[in-house]
């Protein structure tokens, strides 16, 4: 898949709500920090998000790279600033079972 491909995995246009799959922007952001672009990847998120007023991350696993959550943080944070919400999902069923 191609690293600038869009990042959500749904935009549902009227109720202005995103769900954004935590492994996928994992995946590009460590693309992101071979070829120097991570700055490039979080502005194209952050202008995705601005019009968000509900973010539903998924997977949220993939957090547990500090580095990660500290570029990503700042961007839900000016979602909430804004009055939206953040909420949080489980991984699609199966994926817990990979590589077993």
């Amino acid at each position: 898949m191609n690293r600038r491909d869009l990042l959500l995995l749904g935009i549902h246009r009227r109720a202005r709500s995103v769900e954004l799959s935590c492994e996928r922007l994992y995946m590009k952001f460590c693309d992101s920090r071979l070829d120097d672009t991570t700055q490039d990847l979080f502005e194209r998120l952050a202008a995705e998000l601005r019009s968000a007023e509900d973010v539903r991350l998924v997977d949220t696993s993939w957090l547990a790279s500090q580095e990660f959550r500290q570029r990503l943080e700042p961007l839900l944070e000016s979602v909430r600033a804004r009055g939206g919400r953040i909420s949080h999902a489980p991984a699609p069923p199966n994926h817990s079972q990979r590589g077993v």
